[in-house]
């Protein structure tokens, strides 16, 4: 359900609408929040962090030190990736009540590839709509951007709101075969866009190739977001990337360890046969039933 609500006054307005995204997100069995990432691009786990890890983040990256984007000095970003910076950050790698839905979506052998720390400023902009995967690499996410299954879980630390630099997307273009869908592609707006208002600790998950986006910040407080990247074992970057430096994994906490696997992990094999040995005859990750049909 969406309901629509006219907003103005953006710094350097993208749209001048916001159809908010009503979806009661709480009462979505697993099978359910399964299929909703999969078909509409998106799906929200709210308040998954609890207030006491909120605090605690916030503290550890209070005193990060911030570099601004090209397009704004209100829109900063951390310049080490949070989880080397803070302890809390680093065990929310592994966080048991996301891991559980991640191992439900992807299976078991998980690669975390990615954080990232946001501080969206009184004044920025809204973010132009675009997507975290190219399949050929960028200039903005590298190869690991290349990765055939990709997915962003972005940790809201403040309360959405409309004037909070809330979050915006098209749901299904990760779905299109249209050239319009082109992952190198960027756009100011769309008219089927929506806007997702959740509360602090909410979990916003969605694929790299979702296009996606924000509002401005028109509120005086500013919106703090920590986003997460993960990926299947099997699905590795068509080039190789840099690899974790070695001392920081082996200073990393028990339960981060597992996902800090090689970057470059993959289930690349070129020579395939026809009838390999040991083919299995069931595979319930892939089951049409997964969805609880």
């Amino acid at each position: 359900m969406i309901d629509k609500t006219a907003t103005s006054g953006s710094p350097e307005p993208e749209c001048d609408f916001m159809n908010i995204d009503q979806t009661d997100f709480s009462t979505m069995s697993r099978p359910e929040q399964i299929r909703y990432l999969e078909v509409e691009g998106y799906v929200v786990l709210p308040k998954i962090l609890t207030p006491e890890i909120i605090t605690k983040l916030k503290s550890e990256l209070a005193d990060a030190e911030m570099s601004h984007t090209s397009y704004s000095t209100a829109q900063t970003r951390a310049n080490i990736q949070p989880q080397w910076i803070s302890r809390t950050a680093a065990e929310l790698i592994g966080y048991p009540p996301m891991i559980e839905f991640l191992n439900d979506l992807l299976g078991p052998d998980i690669v975390f590839t990615r954080g990232f720390f946001q501080r969206t400023l009184h004044g920025s902009p809204g973010i132009s709509m675009h997507t975290d995967g190219q399949p050929h690499g960028s200039n903005l996410f590298g190869y690991e951007g290349s990765c055939p299954r990709l997915l962003r879980v972005l940790y809201y630390l403040d309360d959405l709101t409309p004037e909070r630099a809330p979050f915006r997307l098209i749901p299904r273009s990760h779905l299109s075969f249209h050239a319009d869908a082109s992952p190198y592609a960027r756009y100011k707006s769309h008219p089927e866009e929506i806007t997702l208002v959740v509360p602090a600790g909410s979990a916003v998950v969605i694929p790299s190739l979702t296009l996606h986006g924000s509002h401005p910040n028109l509120d005086e407080r500013p919106r703090e977001l920590l986003q997460m990247g993960y990926r299947p074992a099997w699905a590795g970057p068509i080039q190789p990337v840099e690899e974790w430096d070695a001392d920081l994994v082996a200073n990393a906490p028990a339960i981060a360890k597992p996902f800090l696997q090689s970057l470059n992990t993959s289930g690349a094999a070129w020579e395939q046969e026809h009838k390999p040995v040991g083919m299995k005859t069931e595979a319930p990750g892939i089951n049409p039933s997964r969805w609880g049909d």
